[in-house]
């Protein structure tokens, strides 16, 4: 089993308890002991969380994030996701910058991302895919 950058739809059927996602967790945390984020992640969640006001929700989130990892950006996955977009801006498959932003985190660190869109993810070169809503680890 390769390293997983958890994606953040991934991530909150996590934290609603989603009982394949949540098994998907235990089993991937067997062989490995933390469970990594981009700092985009982190932003999608914290700002949804924000927004609703949903305190509860913030505390075990911040929880999480003490006991995990969150990977930054660095030059090299910035350069990464620029390239993407430039091929796929050249398919005319555009992407939301935002979504290329993790994918270059997850291809620098050469992680396997996790993520229930794989239809939107699935067009970028070089970007390896699990779907852990939908399939068991």
């Amino acid at each position: 089993m390769n390293r997983a950058l958890i994606d953040t739809d991934i991530l909150s059927y996590y934290f609603k308890g989603d009982s394949l996602v949540v098994e998907n967790f235990k089993k991937y945390l067997t062989e490995y002991d933390i469970i990594e984020i981009s700092l985009i992640t982190y932003y999608e969640i914290m700002s949804g969380l924000l927004h609703k006001n949903a305190h509860k929700q913030l505390e075990i989130f911040n929880d999480f994030v003490t006991e995990n990892i969150v990977i930054s950006l660095t030059e090299e996955s910035c350069k990464i996701s620029s390239e993407l977009y430039s091929k796929l801006r050249i398919k005319g498959e555009l992407i939301d910058d935002i979504d290329l932003l993790i994918a270059g985190v997850a291809i620098e660190n050469e992680m396997t991302f996790v993520t229930n869109n794989e239809s939107h993810f699935g067009r970028i070169p070089g970007l390896k895919i699990e779907n852990w809503k939908m399939h068991a680890l």
